[in-house]
């Protein structure tokens, strides 16, 4: 046990207190120690040792109730290696590009070198109009190559943000029940996720909304996840009757999730508002395929009835062949 004696503007003095004494009996509150000494070193009395902290003055900690393995500023290597099993030809072609500009680069200083040199001796007049159209067909094609390379790194770029935007994603937390939190990747290859972010009216009717479509988005296997951004307790009635029974299994299936480290889910929700330049306070809807990658988003209501049209059936003979090509919703 360790009790604080005493401190100082740079200074911690603590002191440890061993649960019984050498006589076997237990350590009192009340007793007292008169050879207490502070000094530079440590102190000790029978049953009682002094240890001095040294503590620096611009000493800060800041405690966060997130998860750190969520979130990260730099791009992943799984985001990378996603990319390029994407588009498996765009460092090859961007190679070419950087070959082919650097070739139309070294023949324009060539052709430049030339032209001068045909400009300052009048008897090499007549390879001046040859000179320049080698030089133009240098720059031309230099140039164009340099904004195909600009226009592939561009593209690189921009997917390579979309799959650290999904990545981000994928280690966010669910709650599937009071025993068990699986990160949203762990649902591919298993659910379509729909996730709604919004105040809690906005949650209860998407809610209300889902209703009339619940059988076919379980069959789709989708699942929603919920998220209130005004902090209120999300809670969904269902009917309790005889009839209603086998339905409300399905709706409680289908809203079975909850988000886990609200700041980590708040934090990447805000980043991509930021990004598509949507008000903070609009509420968002965002599916993801069931490979993980995003498939749509918008803001306002879910489209509950094209979901449940146009997704393929969990089960049957194109499932998992259709898993990232189920449409644009």
């Amino acid at each position: 046990m360790a009790v604080p004696v005493a401190h100082c503007c740079d200074s911690i003095v603590t002191v440890s207190l061993p649960q019984f004494r050498s006589d076997g009996n237990r350590l009192q509150p009340n007793h007292h120690f008169s050879r207490c000494k502070l000094n530079s070193g440590v102190a000790t009395v029978p049953g009682l040792t002094l240890r001095r902290l040294v503590v620096p003055r611009n000493f800060l900690v800041i405690c966060f109730a997130s998860n750190d393995s969520a979130q990260s500023s730099e791009i992943s290597s799984t985001a990378k290696i996603r990319s390029e099993v994407l588009s498996p030809f765009r460092s090859v072609r961007m190679f070419f590009y950087l070959a082919f500009v650097a070739s139309g680069a070294l023949g324009g200083f060539i052709a430049t070198a030339r032209l001068i040199a045909a400009l300052s001796n009048s008897s090499r007049a007549a390879e001046v109009p040859e000179i320049l159209q080698g030089l133009a067909i240098d720059i031309g094609a230099g140039s164009l190559f340099a904004l195909l390379y600009y226009r592939e790194d561009r593209a690189k770029k921009a997917q390579l943000l979309k799959l650290s935007r999904e990545e981000s994603l994928s280690n966010l937390k669910l709650r599937v029940d009071d025993k068990k939190i699986l990160r949203v990747s762990n649902f591919r290859g298993i659910a379509r996720l729909v996730i709604l972010a919004g105040p809690s009216s906005f949650i209860s009717e998407c809610f209300k909304l889902s209703e009339p479509f619940t059988d076919s988005l379980v069959e789709r296997g989708v699942l929603v996840v919920p998220f209130s951004t005004d902090g209120k307790v999300l809670s969904f009635e269902f009917e309790e009757n005889e009839g209603m029974k086998e339905k409300n299994a399905r709706r409680k299936r289908l809203w079975q999730l909850s988000p886990v480290y609200v700041t980590d889910w708040t934090k990447w929700i805000d980043e991509q508002k930021s990004l598509a330049n949507i008000p903070p306070e609009s509420p968002v809807y965002l599916s993801l395929r069931m490979d993980g990658r995003v498939r749509g988003s918008g803001v306002g209501y879910p489209p509950w009835n094209a979901l449940a049209v146009q997704l393929p059936l969990v089960k049957g003979m194109w499932s998992g062949l259709l898993d990232g090509m189920d449409g644009s919703v």
